[in-house]
C-alpha cells in the first residue's frame, strides 16, 4: 500500500460489524485520525447527542434495526447538516445509491474497499470540511471585529455629533466655546486612535488583546470619565458623582480599552437612565483585584430579563437616540474577560443598575534604571 499523508480530523465509523469497525478504525488511526466507532444506529446517534459534532461520519449503509438512510435522516432532524456522510455499502444498485445522493450523502465507498481508494476519499472529505471550518471561523473573526469597530467608533463619534450641533445652533454659552471644540479634538483623535490600533491588530496577524505590561490607572480614567461626558451628563439631566480610588490604583489592561468599556457604561446610562445621577467610583475587589463601578438611578433591569443583559443584539429598553445595536454590554463583557476580569450586573438598593468591571492589579511598575 502506497503511503498517505497524514491527516487530522475526527471520523466516527458506524458499522454492525465488528470485525469492520475493527479494521477501518485501525487504518484510519494510523493516518492520524481520531477514530469514534458505533456498532449500529442507535449507538450513533447517542454519540451525536453526547459528544462534540465530528469531521466525517462513516455510515454503513444496511444495518439491522436503524439503517444508514434511517440514521441520515435522524441526524438532519437533529440540525446535524454540516458533517459530511460517506456511505460505506456492499450494494451496487443504482436506484439505491441515487437515494442515498438525494438524501445528503456526499460520497460512498464499496465493499470489499481498497485501503487506499477508502483513505483518498476520506481526505478529500475531512480536507474540505476543514477548510470550510477555517473559512467560516474567519468570516465570523471578520464579522466580529467589523462589529467591534463599528461600535468603539460610534461613542467618539456620537461626542464629536453632540459638541458640533451645540455650536452650530449656537445652543452653548461663548465661554464654553473652547470646551466644546476640545470635545470634538479629543474625540476625533479617539476615533483615529480606534481604526489604527484596529489596522495594526490586523496587519499583525492577532485579535485585540492586552499585552503584557498594560496598566491602566482607574484614578485617570474616572477623572477622563468625568472630564469627556460631564457636559453631555448635563444636558441629559444627570447629576454625576465620581468617587476615586482611597490609594493609588491600577489594574492590567490598556487604558484605552478600560476607557472604551467604561464609555459603553457611562453612554449606557445617558440612553436609559436620563434625569437621574451617575455614580463613578473605584474600590477594592477581590483580593489581588479592583472594581470600576458605574451606577445609575434609571429603571434597572427587569429581574426576568438579566440573564439576557449580555447577549450580542439584545436590546432589554429601547434606545431612544435609535443607534443602539445592543452589541456594546456583550463586547465589553468579553474584553474584561480577555483581560482576565469580570463584569456584572446588580440592581442597585432603592433602584437602578450597577455594573461592576474587575479587573486583576497590574504589578508594580518597575523603576527606571539610573
Amino acid at each position: 500500500m502506497g503511503a498517505t499523508t497524514s491527516s487530522t480530523g475526527r471520523i466516527l465509523v458506524v458499522d454492525d460489524q465488528a470485525a469492520n469497525l475493527r479494521v477501518v478504525g485501525t487504518l484510519l488511526s494510523r493516518q492520524g485520525f481520531e477514530v469514534v466507532t458505533a456498532s449500529g444506529g442507535e449507538e450513533a446517534l447517542r454519540l451525536l447527542d453526547d459528544q462534540a459534532a465530528p469531521d466525517l461520519v462513516l455510515l454503513d449503509m444496511m444495518m439491522p434495526g436503524m439503517d444508514g438512510f434511517d440514521v441520515l435522516a435522524a441526524m438532519r432532524g437533529r440540525g446535524i447538516t454540516q458533517v459530511p456522510v460517506v456511505f460505506v455499502t456492499a450494494a451496487h444498485d443504482r436506484d439505491l445509491l441515487l437515494r442515498a445522493f438525494d438524501a445528503g450523502v456526499v460520497d460512498y465507498v464499496t465493499k470489499p474497499f481498497l485501503p487506499e481508494e477508502l483513505l483518498a476519499r476520506v481526505n478529500a472529505h475531512i480536507g474540505l470540511k476543514l477548510t470550510r471550518d477555517r473559512l467560516e471561523r474567519v468570516a465570523r473573526e471578520r464579522e466580529e471585529l467589523v462589529n467591534l469597530v463599528a461600535h468603539d467608533l460610534k461613542n467618539p463619534i456620537s461626542s464629536v455629533l453632540f459638541a458640533s450641533q451645540l455650536l452650530r445652533d449656537g445652543l452653548c454659552k461663548p465661554e464654553r466655546v473652547p470646551r466644546y471644540l476640545r470635545m470634538i479634538h479629543d474625540s476625533a483623535t479617539d476615533a483615529l486612535d480606534y481604526i489604527r490600533h484596529y489596522l495594526e491588530s490586523q496587519a499583525a496577524g492577532r485579535r485585540a488583546k492586552t499585552a503584557d505590561g498594560e496598566r491602566a490607572d482607574l484614578g485617570e480614567t474616572l477623572q477622563w470619565l468625568a472630564q469627556r461626558y460631564e457636559v453631555q451628563l448635563e444636558a441629559h439631566g444627570i447629576q454625576l458623582q465620581v468617587l476615586p480610588p482611597a490609594i493609588p490604583a491600577a489594574v492590567a489592561i490598556s487604558p484605552r480599552v478600560l476607557r472604551q468599556v467604561a464609555e459603553n457604561l457611562v453612554t449606557n446610562a445617558m440612553k436609559y437612565a436620563p434625569d437621574t445621577e451617575l455614580l463613578l467610583a473605584a474600590r477594592a475587589g477581590a483580593p489581588g483585584y479592583w472594581r470600576l463601578i458605574v451606577a445609575d438611578r434609571g429603571p434597572g433591569i427587569p429581574p426576568e430579563r438579566e440573564r439576557e443583559l449580555f447577549k450580542p443584539f439584545v436590546r432589554l429598553h429601547e434606545a431612544s437616540d435609535g443607534r443602539s445595536n445592543g452589541l456594546g454590554l456583550a463586547l465589553a463583557r468579553r474584553i474584561v474577560a480577555n483581560a482576565g476580569g469580570q463584569l456584572w450586573y446588580e440592581p442597585r438598593r432603592h433602584g437602578g443598575a450597577r455594573f461592576i468591571v474587575e479587573l486583576p492589579e497590574a504589578p508594580a511598575a518597575e523603576e527606571p534604571a539610573g
